[in-house]
């Protein structure tokens, strides 16, 4: 007969952890004595607490994420010119004409509105690029900003 490593006060620590928002590889450091990341997220099924667990707070996900790992952090790219968005919002329609079931291939799918609203519609308009029309293509699609300084940022040389 072979002994769990899941004792009642390891199980009661995993259901406080995971509650907190810890992520499986560090319930599994914090449990230690062979448990890998695996071993949690399987008791974490099994247990049916990944249903009900809050998601977990931006900052917490940035100060464990790989951006946190990065030795140089990469230059931010600049927000759009208010002028720009500011001529898209006015040539784009302020409501949709189309609903998930009448958009053709060829019809903006840009959304209004929340999916689970009765309310909710897509653009409709005729497809200029992409899957939107020259409005929202506009809005939705931003030309890259790569300078030497920002490839070399990506490239991790900088």
């Amino acid at each position: 007969m072979t002994v769990s490593a899941w004792t009642d006060d390891r199980v009661g620590r995993l259901k406080t952890l995971w509650i907190e928002g810890r992520s499986a590889a560090e319930i599994a450091r914090d449990l230690d004595h062979g448990l890998t990341r695996s071993a949690v997220l399987g008791k974490v099924h099994r247990l049916g607490l990944s249903a009900g667990r809050p998601p977990a707070s931006r900052s917490a996900r940035a100060a464990t994420g790989p951006a946190a790992r990065r030795s140089s952090p990469a230059k931010a790219v600049p927000p759009p010119r208010p002028e720009t968005l500011a001529r898209s919002a006015m040539d784009a329609p302020s409501h949709g004409t189309a609903t998930i079931l009448s958009v053709r291939r060829q019809d903006c799918r840009w959304p209004y509105g929340d999916p689970g609203d009765l309310g909710f519609a897509l653009c409709g308009r005729r497809v200029a690029r992409g899957a939107f029309c020259a409005a929202h293509a506009e809005i939705g699609y931003r030309p890259l900003r790569q300078t030497a300084e920002g490839l070399r940022a990506l490239a991790g040389l900088a």
